[in-house]
């Protein structure tokens, strides 16, 4: 993977990070749906500005990631788009201050380490 092709990939990872984040909060001023409120909670996504800007950040990741997987194989840029989740429990553990058990954390450190012995090119 050059520089360029890493780039585009970590673009990719950000913008669908930064879409989790949008979700989160947006889904937060949405409030809990159940059977009885679905139909119009579905209707008022539209009315809710960071459910809009979720989605537009993660139509901007996959777009990105589209043109990865032009140059790169997907046997390197799926793994590698994994990072996501990495980037997604440290939101929530910085912004949400959501816990990050010992057992999470090893199974980040897997992913991170994984996500390197594959993308590593002698």
């Amino acid at each position: 993977m050059t520089l360029q092709e890493f780039a585009l990939m970590l673009l990719s990872v950000l913008a669908s990070v930064a879409g989790q984040l949008f979700l989160k909060i947006g889904a937060a001023k949405l409030g809990r749906v159940n059977v009885a409120n679905a139909v119009n909670h579905i209707l008022s996504i539209v009315t809710i500005p960071e459910l809009i800007i979720g989605l537009g950040c993660y139509g901007v990741g996959a777009l990105c990631y589209i043109l990865v997987l032009t140059r790169v194989n997907l046997s390197i840029a799926g793994p590698a788009a994994s990072l996501v989740y990495v980037f997604s429990v440290l939101l929530g553990y910085f912004i949400f201050k959501e816990p990050i058990p010992v057992m999470r954390l090893v199974g980040l450190g897997f992913i991170v380490a994984g996500v390197i012995l594959v993308v590593w090119q002698k």
